[in-house]
């Protein structure tokens, strides 16, 4: 299918077997969204349907079916769980107002026991294995993951997914749920998988939001791991964003910090100073729905004319149940 061009879109739900991850009975969708983030639960969705039953929680799954030409293509936008909270009341039509949740809310509405502890010489896709048991969606694990250098010990109120976050940015990796519900764990990658631009793959829409926020970039950074404390100034001149330049210092602190292999705190302090202050271009716009691509990806965006040239990270997304499925998207420079 030619995503340059326009489709024609029509979306419906399915109910999906824990047992075996499949589709079983199908019901209509009226209309709704699917938000999806680099963080937290990853994918939220929300719709509207006629008779959603009630006082229920079960597994669904959300797709676009696109029309082309004479070419139809399928596409899982969203697998999670639903229930259905409110009613919306026209005339004497009611509609059923269904909130969806990611399947990783198995992992995040479990807390850990007093004292677990992610211990060195695992492999991190093995603890994200063991603290995902509960998940009965599909866990697929990238090859060769790293271990941790510092055990990691669980704080009050971590839950199972918190620290599965943690374990994987201590390593540099990440989590990746795709519209089907199967989880990825795999490393982190600056590595482009779409290049657009307004030749070849024109799918963006004229409209494009572009900020720099550099205001709140600290020029002091104070690292804490134990009983060790070290603080990285900048007071470069020939900084922008240093306390000579600006006239007052801008504080940031970490505790607990996880330090790399062969790092001192006074290296992590400098070195998190250093990426606390990389400015990052942030875009926001509205494209036309591409499937496989997902928050974490990185993509390549040739707009000189606007000046957004690079590799940016996709940040967030919302797919508008629509015509056309409408999707706006935010990305950051990296």
């Amino acid at each position: 299918m030619d995503y340059n061009k326009g489709f024609s879109a029509r979306y419906y739900g399915t109910y999906v077997d824990p047992a075996t991850w499949r589709d079983t009975e199908r019901f209509e969708i009226i209309s709704g969204s699917v938000n999806r983030t680099a963080t937290d639960l990853l994918a939220t969705a929300s719709f509207e349907n006629h008779n959603y039953p009630k006082n229920t929680e079960r597994i669904i799954r959300l797709h676009l079916e696109m029309v082309q030409n004479e070419e139809t293509e399928r596409v899982p936008l969203f697998t999670g769980i639903a229930c259905s909270p409110s009613d919306s009341v026209n005339g004497t039509i009611i509609g059923n107002k269904v909130d969806c949740y990611s399947i990783l809310k198995y992992a995040e509405d479990v807390m850990l026991e007093r004292g677990w502890y992610a211990p060195v010489e695992v492999p991190a896709t093995e603890l994200v294995r063991q603290l995902f048991e509960n998940i009965p969606a599909p866990l697929i694990l990238g090859e060769n993951a790293p271990s941790l250098s510092e055990a990691i010990i669980a704080e009050d109120g971590e839950t199972k997914l918190s620290m599965a976050g943690k374990i994987l940015d201590a390593v540099n990796w990440r989590l990746k749920v795709k519209g089907d519900g199967v989880i990825y764990v795999l490393p982190k990658s600056d590595d482009p998988v779409a290049v657009i631009d307004p030749v070849s793959y024109d799918i963006i829409q004229p409209e494009i939001e572009i900020s720099r926020d550099w205001y709140n970039c600290p020029n002091v950074f104070r690292a804490v791991s134990g009983t060790l404390t070290a603080t990285a100034r900048d007071d470069s001149p020939n900084s922008y964003l240093s306390t000579v330049n600006r006239g007052r210092e801008i504080w940031k602190e970490e505790t607990d910090c996880t330090l790399s292999a062969n790092e001192s705190v006074a290296d992590y302090a400098l070195r998190r100073l250093k990426e606390e202050q990389q400015i990052n271009l942030t875009a926001k716009y509205d494209r036309r729905f591409v499937p496989d691509l997902y928050p974490t990806d990185v993509i390549t965006l040739n707009y000189p004319s606007i000046g957004l040239t690079g590799n940016y990270r996709i940040d967030a997304q919302t797919i508008e149940m629509t015509h056309g499925a409408k999707t706006r998207e935010e990305v950051i420079s990296l």
